[in-house]
C-alpha cells in the first residue's frame, strides 16, 4: 500500500478512477529495487503508470516531459546523481522519496543543486518513506538483501569486532525495523532477552521510538498514517530473539518445501534460480559440451500451489504436482478443444463456421483458456523445481540427515551411529556432515570426550570437512550460560508412513524411490515457545526475566514486570542474527 501511494506521487490511489494513470519513469537504486520487485511485478507497475524503470546510476537518457519518481537511499552518491539529474534537466518534475530518513546536510546539498541548476520549481515533492525492509510474504519481512552480511550472525558476533562497529550494526537493524513500525502504524510493546545483542536493538529501538513520540508535531505515529485502523486497537507485541539462543535449528536439515528450497537451491527474495541440466543427448566427440540453461522463476503470493504448499513435507508436494498434474492432463484435450473453437489452430472451414453459432461457446474459450494456460505454467513450474529439490535429497540423502538430526535433537535412541553417518562417502557433501556434527554437539547434555572428539574430527576431516565452525561452537558452547540446560526440541519423532502411494507410480515425474516419506509432527521450536510464553504471558523459566519496553510509558521503571497482563493478538517476531524458513513455518504452524 505504501508502495502503490508514494509511485501515485504520494496520494493514495483512487480505486474508481477510469482515466489513464499519469505516465512516470521510475529510478530506483539496488535498495529500491529489492524492496519493490517482491511486491509489484513489471505489469503492476505499468497499470501504475511506470513505463520505464532504470537504476539511478545507470546511463539514462533525458526525457523532458515526464515526471520521475525517485525511490534511493540517502547516501552521498546517490545523492550526487540526483543533483547531476537536476543540473542535467533530465525530467520534467522530480519526486524524490528516500527509503529511510534523509538528513538534514544532505537535504542542503539537494537544495543548493537545485537552486544552481534553477530547478527548484521542477522539485516537486521530497519524502522520507521509510520503506527500509523488503517484505518477502504477508507475514515475512527482512531487513536488507544488498550487503546483509553487515548484519549477519556473524558480523554480531566476530570475536574481534570493535564497539564502533557493533553501534553501527545495530543502528542499521533499528533503522529498519523503526522503519517497519512507521509503515504499519503501530508502536509496539518490546520483550527481550538480556546481556544479547538482542537487548541493544531493544533498548535503542526503544529509544528511537520514545524521541519520535515526543516530537507531537512531526511524530510518524499519530493521525492519517497508513496503519490507522488497519489493525485492531490493541498494540503488537516485538519479540526480539538472539540468535544464541537456538544455533541447532538453522543448521537443521529441513523438509518441507520452502524451507528445502532455500536450504538447496539459489533462492533470494521470492526468486529460485535453476540450472537446467543440458539433457541426455550425448554430445558429440569434441564438440563443446552444452552450457546450462538457467532458469529463474518467482514464487509469489499469486501462486496458489506455492501457498498452499509451501509448508508441506516435501514428499506431499511431490504428490500434490503429480495430482495437479493428472487433472491438467484431464484437461489438455478441452485446451485443444479451445484452441480450434477459437481458430488457433487450423483457420480453413473452422474460422467460418465460428461466426454463427459458436459465439457463446468463444465467449467461454477466452475466459477459460488463459487460466488453463496460467495453471499449466504453475505447474512447469513446481515440477521443475521440486525435481531440483528432489535431486538434492537424493544425491545427498538429505531425508536421512533429517530423520537423524531430529533424533539427536529430540534426545532419541540413535539406529546408526554418527560415525558411520560422517564417513558414509554417498552421505551428503562436507557441509551437510559439519551441520550434522555441530547439532550433535550443540544438543548433547555432555560435551563428547577428548578421545571421541578426535575421532570424530578425524572423521570429519576424512570427509573434506573444514574444521572452523566447530572450534567457533566449542568456544560458544563453554561461553553460553544456556550450556547447563540444553534447548529442548520436543521429543516428537518423523513418523516414516510407508511408501508413496501415487507417487511410486510407475506413471509419475517424480521418481521417489529410496527417498523415506516422512511426516513432521508439530512441536514448538525455542523461538515459537519464547513468542508463545510472551504472548499468552505465561510465566516460565525460560522468559521470565525477558525486559519489557514500552515506548508509550513515561520514563518511570524499566521492569521486566508486564503492564498489560491481557494476552496479545498480534505479534512481530525478529530474531537478531537471522530467522530461517524453519522457524517462519514453526511459527505458521503454531498460529493455526
Amino acid at each position: 500500500v505504501a508502495l502503490k501511494r508514494m509511485l501515485n506521487f504520494n496520494v493514495p490511489p483512487v480505486k474508481n478512477s477510469t482515466g489513464e494513470p499519469v505516465w512516470k519513469v521510475l529510478i530506483y537504486d539496488r535498495f529500491g529495487q529489492d524492496i519493490i520487485s517482491p511486491l509489484l511485478s513489471v505489469k503492476e507497475l505499468r497499470d501504475m503508470g511506470i513505463t520505464l524503470h532504470l537504476l539511478l546510476h545507470s546511463d539514462r537518457d533525458a526525457i523532458p516531459d515526464v515526471p520521475a519518481v525517485y525511490f534511493v537511499m540517502p547516501t552521498e552518491e546517490n545523492i550526487d546523481r540526483m543533483c547531476q539529474d537536476l543540473r542535467n534537466q533530465l525530467y520534467e518534475s522530480y519526486y524524490l522519496n528516500f527509503i529511510s530518513a534523509i538528513s538534514r546536510s544532505k537535504l542542503e546539498d539537494i537544495a543548493n543543486a537545485a537552486i544552481g541548476a534553477n530547478a527548484v520549481t521542477q522539485v516537486a515533492k521530497v519524502f522520507d518513506q521509510y520503506l527500509n525492509f523488503i517484505t518477502l510474504e504477508d507475514d515475512m519481512f527482512v531487513l536488507c538483501n544488498q550487503n546483509k552480511e553487515l548484519v549477519s550472525y556473524r558480523a554480531i558476533n566476530r570475536p574481534d569486532i570493535t564497539d564502533t562497529e557493533m553501534e553501527t550494526i545495530m543502528d542499521t537493524i533499528v533503522d529498519s525495523l523503526f522503519c517497519f513500525f512507521v509503515t504499519l502504524g503501530a508502536i509496539p510493546i518490546i520483550r527481550c532477552s538480556r546481556g544479547t545483542a538482542a537487548e541493544m536493538v531493544a533498548v535503542k529501538l526503544d529509544k528511537k521510538l520514545r524521541e519520535n513520540l515526543r516530537d507531537a508535531r512531526n511524530s510518524l505515529f499519530t493521525g492519517d498514517t497508513l496503519g490507522a485502523g488497519q489493525f485492531s486497537f490493541q498494540r503488537p507485541l516485538l519479540v526480539l530473539v538472539d540468535r544464541n539462543i537456538d544455533l541447532a535449528t538453522p543448521l537443521h536439515h529441513t523438509w518441507t518445501y520452502q524451507a528445502l528450497v532455500h536450504d538447496v537451491l539459489d533462492f533470494h527474495l521470492n526468486r529460485v534460480n535453476l540450472e537446467e541440466s543440458a539433457g541426455t543427448e550425448s554430445t558429440p566427440a569434441g564438440a563443446r559440451p552444452k552450457k546450462k540453461n538457467k532458469k529463474s522463476y518467482d514464487l509469489t503470493i499469486s501462486d496458489k500451489f506455492w501457498q498452499k504448499h509451501k509448508g508441506s513435507p516435501f514428499p506431499e508436494v511431490a504428490e500434490s504436482v503429480q495430482q495437479e498434474l493428472e487433472s491438467y492432463r484431464a484437461q489438455e484435450d478441452e485446451v485443444k478443444r479451445l484452441k480450434s473453437i477459437m481458430g488457433i489452430e487450423g483457420e480453413d472451414e473452422g474460422a467460418i463456421s465460428m461466426l454463427s453459432d459458436n459465439t457463446a461457446k468463444l465467449t467461454s474459450a477466452v475466459s477459460s483458456l488463459p487460466e488453463l494456460l496460467e495453471k499449466k505454467r504453475l505447474i512447469d513450474l513446481h515440477t521443475n523445481v521440486a525435481t531440483a529439490v528432489l535431486e538434492h535429497i537424493k544425491s545427498r540423502k538429505l531425508d536421512v540427515y533429517f530423520e537423524y538430526e531430529e533424533k539427536i535433537m529430540s534426545k532419541s535412541t540413535l539406529d546408526k551411529s554418527l560415525l558411520d553417518m560422517i564417513s558414509d562417502p554417498d552421505a551428503g557433501t562436507p557441509e551437510d556432515k559439519m551441520r550434522l556434527f555441530l547439532i550433535y554437539y550443540i544438543s548433547s547434555a555432555q560435551a563428547p570426550s577428548e578421545i571421541d572428539l578426535e575421532q570424530y574430527k578425524k572423521a570429519l576431516m576424512d570427509a573434506g570437512c573444514n574444521l572452523a565452525p566447530l572450534s567457533y561452537i566449542k568456544q560458544w558452547k563453554a561461553f553460553t550460560k544456556m550450556a547447563s540446560a540444553p534447548t529442548s526440541y520436543g521429543n516428537a519423532t518423523p513418523k516414516p508412513l510407508g511408501l508413496f502411494s501415487r507417487v511410486m507410480n510407475t506413471g509419475s515425474q517424480f521418481v521417489m524411490e529410496g527417498v523415506k516419506n516422512l511426516v513432521l509432527k508439530q512441536q514448538n521450536l525455542p523461538v515459537t515457545r519464547i513468542l508463545d510464553n510472551l504472548m499468552e504471558m505465561k510465566s516460565n523459566p525460560e522468559t521470565d526475566d525477558y525486559r519489557y519496553f514500552d515506548p508509550k510509558m513515561l520514563r518511570g521503571s524499566d521492569s521486566s514486570v508486564p503492564r498489560n497482563k491481557n494476552p496479545f493478538q498480534e505479534a512481530i517476531v525478529f530474531v537478531v542474527g537471522g530467522g530461517n524458513y524453519i522457524e517462519y513455518q514453526n511459527l505458521i504452524d503454531y498460529i493455526k
